[in-house]
C-alpha cells in the first residue's frame, strides 16, 4: 500500500509493455445508447483517458461515438474492449467486430473477457475442442495487425492463469487482468499472484455494483459503516473513498457511471489521499460479495480461493 504522504494521484500504471494504463477510467457497462454515448463525451471532456468497453455490453458503437463527439484527439485516449464468450473460436473477427463498431482505427488494449469458450449456437455449453490458451494463441497474432497495443485477460483466476503461461504456446504475458475488486471481494492472493507475474490489475465493480440482473448483484457497499464513516471524516462521497482505495492498492480503476456529477466526482482524486490506517480500516471489512457471478455460463469460472 502507498504510505500516506504519496498522494497517489499518479496519472497511469506501467504495463510489462512498456506502455502505462490511465489509473482512473469510465466503466460502461450496462449504460443504455444514449446514456453511454453521452457518459463518455463528458467523461473525456471532463479529464477522464480512459473508457472501458466490451463486445458483449452491445455499446460500443456509442463509446465510439462518444470518444469522436467530445474531440478528444484518438491518440490521448486509452480504448479497453474484450472478445465475448461466444468468440473464442473466432478471434479475429469478434476483434473485427469491436473495431468497425468502436470506429477508432485501434484498441489500446484487448481482453479475453472470461475463461469460458462458449458455443455461439447454444449458450448452455462450452465449445469441446477449445478453451482460452488456444484463444490466446489467436490474441497473441493480433499483436502483428498493429490495430492492438497490449493484450490481456479479465476474470482469470490463479489457476487459469498458471494453466495459461506454463502452456509453451504462451510467448506473450497478459499484460492486464481486468477483476472484480473491491473491498468486499478484495482478493489479494490473486492481486499478489498477478504481480508477481508482471500482470497489471484492473478494477471493475470497483463500487460494489449498482444494479441487480440475472447476470449480477447488488452490493450495500457504498453504505458500509465503515465506508460512510471514512468518507465523513475526507469529507468525500462513499465512492470517491473505494475510489482511491483501489489506487492505494496498486490497481487501476473504471468506476462506472452516466450521471455528470458523479462521474466529475469519481475522478475528483487529487491533492488528498487515505492515509495508512483508513486505508487498513477499509481493507479489514470483513463482509465478502461478489457482483458478477458465473451461474450463466456453460462452465463455472470463480473458484472463491482467492483470499
Amino acid at each position: 500500500m502507498a504510505p500516506a504522504t504519496d498522494p497517489y494521484t499518479r496519472a497511469s500504471f506501467g504495463l510489462n509493455t512498456g506502455n502505462a494504463i490511465p489509473a482512473v477510467g469510465l466503466g460502461t457497462w450496462q449504460s443504455s445508447d444514449s446514456q453511454t454515448r453521452d457518459a463518455v463525451k463528458h467523461a473525456l471532456q471532463s479529464g477522464y483517458r480512459h473508457i472501458d468497453t466490451a463486445l458483449n455490453y452491445g455499446n460500443e458503437k456509442e463509446v465510439g461515438e462518444g470518444i469522436r463527439a467530445s474531440s478528444v484527439a484518438r491518440e490521448d485516449i486509452w480504448v479497453t474492449t474484450k472478445l465475448d464468450n461466444p468468440w473464442h473460436h473466432r478471434t479475429r473477427q469478434g476483434f473485427e467486430t469491436s473495431l468497425k463498431d468502436l470506429g477508432i482505427g485501434y484498441i489500446d488494449l484487448f481482453l479475453i473477457h472470461f475463461p469460458c469458450s462458449t458455443d455461439p449456437d447454444d449458450g448452455s455449453r462450452h465449445l469441446r475442442d477449445w478453451d482460452y490458451v488456444k484463444t490466446w494463441q489467436e490474441m497473441q497474432k493480433l499483436l502483428d495487425t498493429g490495430k492492438v497495443k497490449n493484450i490481456g485477460v479479465s476474470n482469470f483466476q490463479i489457476r487459469h492463469l498458471d494453466k495459461l503461461l506454463s502452456d509453451p504456446s504462451c510467448k506473450i504475458v497478459p499484460a492486464v487482468n481486468q477483476l472484480e475488486l473491491h473491498p468486499y471481494n478484495p482478493s489479494p492472493k490473486l492481486l499478489d499472484y498477478c504481480a508477481s507475474k508482471g500482470i497489471h490489475c484492473t478494477a471493475y465493480s470497483c463500487l460494489g455494483g449498482h444494479t441487480k440482473s440475472p447476470w449480477n448483484n447488488h452490493t450495500d457497499l457504498v453504505e458500509n459503516p465503515t465506508v460512510l464513516k471514512v468518507a465523513q471524516q475526507k469529507n468525500k462521497t462513499p465512492a470517491q473513498i473505494l475510489v482511491k482505495w483501489g489506487l492505494q492498492r496498486g490497481t487501476s480503476v473504471i468506476p462506472k457511471s452516466v450521471t455528470p456529477a458523479r462521474i466529475d466526482s469519481n475522478f475528483n482524486l487529487d491533492g488528498w489521499s487515505l492515509t495508512d490506517e483508513e486505508h487498513a480500516e477499509i481493507s479489514g471489512i470483513k463482509t465478502r460479495a461478489k457482483v458478477v457471478g458465473d451461474s450463466w455460463m456453460p462452465i463455472k469460472v470463480f473458484f472463491g480461493d482467492d483470499e
